[in-house]
Order: structure tokens, then sequence, then C-alpha cells
């Protein structure tokens, strides 16, 4: 999963910003705590600019906050981005798991509805065509218990629907919906088959859409995500 790309220092930072990042989403590194280039310098045993170049992507991303005389401190939280699809794995792997399904999945239930119906209003024949296609691969895949290919596919299906409301903020989240998407299946989240009802509330979406049925399109996508909100949070 770590590439290190050559010897000039560019991916070399990455086991770093692994680390690191995943101690500050799992509160090892708490809020307040200060980092300096020396310290990561010798723990991980890399040249400064590769410190250096880690840090500045992790200040990049909202978690730490470089300051003269003082060090790399790490920021609370409100200071994150986090809609950084890093940033959403990293919480997704560690004890803050819960909380991080639990927004993430308000988040698809407040904007997917929307995006889907505006995609009935808005979305090319192209795209029209293209969902319909995606909910029968769907149901082919989820049937068979092909779970990887299955991801990559709703992965798809739900990016198409996001681009194809016509609203660039929508659109903007299919990182996002993919970073939780594809957390799900590595993170053993998934049932060994979809559900049933899955499938059929992705076929319905996809028709409503192909069909230019807004409202339709925004009520299959609102019961599908329900859906989605009972199998990862039955609490």
């Amino acid at each position: 999963m770590i590439e290190r790309r050559n010897q000039s220092g560019t991916g070399l930072h990455d086991p770093i910003l692994e680390k690191l990042g995943m101690e500050i989403a799992a509160g090892e590194l708490p809020t307040g705590h200060v980092l300096t280039l020396d310290g990561i310098q010798e723990r991980f045993g890399v040249s400064r600019t590769v410190a250096r170049e880690a840090m500045r992507i992790l200040e990049s991303m909202g978690l730490v906050q470089s300051r003269r005389r003082v060090g790399i401190t790490v920021r609370p939280i409100a200071d994150w981005n986090v809609f950084d699809p890093k940033v959403i794995w990293w919480r997704l792997s560690g004890p803050a798991r819960g909380a991080q399904l639990r927004t993430l999945t308000e988040l698809r239930i407040a904007v997917e509805p929307l995006a889907a119906g505006a995609a009935a209003r808005a979305a090319t024949a192209a795209e029209r065509s293209h969902v319909v296609e995606l909910a029968a691969t769907l149901r082919r895949l989820g049937e068979a218990g092909e779970l990887t290919e299955f991801m990559e596919r709703d992965v798809e299906f739900h990016a198409l629907l996001l681009q194809a409301s016509g609203n660039e903020m929508f659109g903007a989240l299919a990182d996002v919906v993919a970073a939780v998407l594809r957390g799900r299946t590595q993170l053993g989240l998934m049932p060994h088959k979809p559900v049933p009802e899955a499938l059929d509330l992705h076929e319905q979406v996809a028709t409503a859409v192909a069909a230019g049925r807004s409202a339709e399109a925004e009520t299959a996508m609102r019961a599908l995500l329900s859906e989605v909100r009972t199998a990862m949070l039955p609490s």
C-alpha cells in the first residue's frame, strides 16, 4: 500500500504520514501535543526534508499547525479537513470508527436523496442509461457475493448520481462517499452478500432517475440510505 517511488524524497514521507495521521485520528497524539522535526527524524530514521514534507501534508489537512519557537502542534478535530479521504480512512480505522460512520451516514442521508432527485431532472441520456446498467450490475455482483467488485460499482453508482445532479457542491462529495463505501468493505463492515432490499432500492433509484421521476428517485434513495444506517449503526 505504501509506495517508495524514488530516492529524491517523493513518496518517502508516506509511512510517516500514515502512522502519525492514524495516531492523531485515534487520539494517541491528542490536541495540543507538540511534535518536532528532530523527533520525527529520530523516530522514523528519515531526513529533515522528508519529515518536513510529511508535516506539510498533515498541516494542509488541518491536523497540525506549525509555529516558530513552538513546534508542530496537534489541532482539535474542529480544525481538521474532515472531508479529506485520508482523514476519513484514518478515523474509520481507529477507535473513532463509530462516530465517523454516524456522521458520514448522516451526511449521506442529508445530501444523496436530493442529489438523486436532481439527477432525475438534470442527467443526460447517457447518464440515465448508465445508472440503470450499474444497478443491474450491482444486482448480479451482490447476489454472487462478489463484494470487492460490488464495492467499486457501488462507488461508481453513487458518484454518478452526485455528479449528474448538476450541483457542483454535491459532485464534490463523490470522493467522500467513495471513501466510506470502500472503508465498509475493507474494514469488514459489509455483510457477506448485500441484502435484497438494498439491491431492490438501487434499482428503484436507477429506474426513477432514468424516467425523470424526481420525487420517486429522492424517496428511493432516502429509503436506501435508511437501510444502510440500520445495517451500519444497529444501536
